[in-house]
């Protein structure tokens, strides 16, 4: 989760930076755009290993799933990641709307990572001994 986390993290920088290059007139390193992508690419192969891990972990271990809110968080998370990811594909074919919405749901996105990581903590110490 913390790898996601900065993930997400870096991946808001290297957006706020291009956001800022397209704004001004400040020219843009060629290597910025293509590590966005990768970061993004990277997040959510992360975040698809971390929702099998999850479900497989507690399938064995307790047999069912929906112990907490945990479950619908990282439902959530996933959904936010991979709406995100094919929003950004819409960007590069010049869609006007593509970009407000990949912000959107980052921004909704980044919500969502808090509560799964707060529920997530609080299944932690509901099960650990």
């Amino acid at each position: 989760m913390g790898l996601a986390l900065t993930g997400y993290g870096l991946l808001a920088v290297t957006g706020g930076v291009l956001h800022l290059t397209r704004s001004k007139p400040i020219e843009r390193s060629a290597w910025l755009r293509p590590l966005h992508i990768a970061l993004g690419s990277i997040l959510v192969i992360l975040v698809l290993v971390l929702l099998s891990i999850g479900i497989v972990g507690t399938l064995g271990e307790y047999g069912t799933l929906g112990h907490s809110l945990h479950l619908v968080f990282g439902l959530a998370v996933v959904a936010l990641v991979l709406a995100s990811a094919w929003s950004a594909s819409r960007i590069a074919l010049e869609r006007p709307w593509a970009r407000r919405l990949h912000l959107t749901l980052n921004g909704v996105l980044g919500l969502a990572l808090m509560a799964v990581g707060l529920s997530g903590w609080q299944v932690v110490q509901k099960y650990l001994p």
